[in-house]
């Protein structure tokens, strides 16, 4: 086996590669402010568990410092530059967790797994608060398999170039509300993303999973239809790509011999 990606919900995986597992934004709860989750079961335990933890950006659906407090004493977490002084919470939890703040092009090496971070188009602000900012980010996982999660992101110049070759891609194809702007994928988006970077294969996530409260009549199709929308398109705009469908605890394995 070369790698298994196990999806939990919005933006948080599992990526098991070389004997090392990557978290990828975890948000391990069953409601976020404005924000229910709506879809599947909360992550089991063993989701917390990693030898990894890779934080895209400071908005609270991504670092999600109530989540983070699950994560065992002495987990390394890779955070944007600039993330520890601008969000409080994780001062407080640089007490038991080993944050390491990293730009784009910064390496990080667990196990037999480096770490590359790479930009990506998003605000990557800790809104509403304070003036702090931070990178957004997106992170290439290479070990036996060359793995992109791209946290959240629009399509940007030299995108392919900047990521380089994957073999497979997690890639954001929708949000939490019924509309989103230029610094997000939407389905059609993450279809043209893929056919850029040609991975192998393409998960769809950071989609229904989490809706606004009172929102459940509005545009549902918005929270529902992302993933299959992708694989459509995908199909149709990135044909050498074989994107996996997903459900809220499932796993896909790439590389796997014979």
């Amino acid at each position: 086996m070369a790698v298994e990606v196990t999806w939990w919900g919005h933006a948080t995986a599992t990526v098991l590669d070389s004997g090392t597992t990557v978290l990828t934004d975890p948000l391990l709860v069953h409601r976020l402010a404005h924000l229910r989750r709506r879809r599947g079961q909360l992550p089991p335990a063993r989701a917390a568990e990693a030898d990894l933890v890779l934080v895209s950006h400071l908005h609270a659906d991504h670092l999600h410092v109530g989540s983070l407090a699950r994560l065992a004493a002495g987990t390394r977490v890779v955070v944007p530059a600039g993330a520890v002084r601008a969000v409080p919470g994780l001062r407080r939890l640089a007490k038991v967790l080993r944050f390491e703040e990293v730009a784009a092009g910064d390496l990080v090496r667990a196990g037999a797994l480096t770490v590359r971070a790479v930009p990506a188009a998003h605000d990557g602000r800790r809104l509403p608060y304070g003036p702090h900012r931070a990178p957004a980010l997106g992170y290439v996982i290479e070990g036996e398999a060359r793995t992109y999660f791209a946290g959240d992101t629009g399509l940007w110049d030299g995108m392919a170039k900047a990521v380089g070759p994957v073999d497979v891609a997690l890639l954001p194809v929708g949000g939490w509300g019924p509309f989103l702007g230029s610094e997000h994928l939407d389905a059609r988006r993450a279809a043209d993303a893929a056919a850029l970077l040609a991975p192998a294969c393409a998960v769809p996530v950071h989609y229904g999973t989490y809706w606004p409260i009172g929102l459940d009549a509005v545009r549902p199709h918005e929270f529902h239809s992302p993933g299959t929308e992708f694989v459509r398109m995908a199909a149709h705009h990135a044909p050498a790509v074989e994107a996996h469908l997903l459900g809220h605890g499932e796993h896909v394995r790439w590389g796997a011999a014979g």
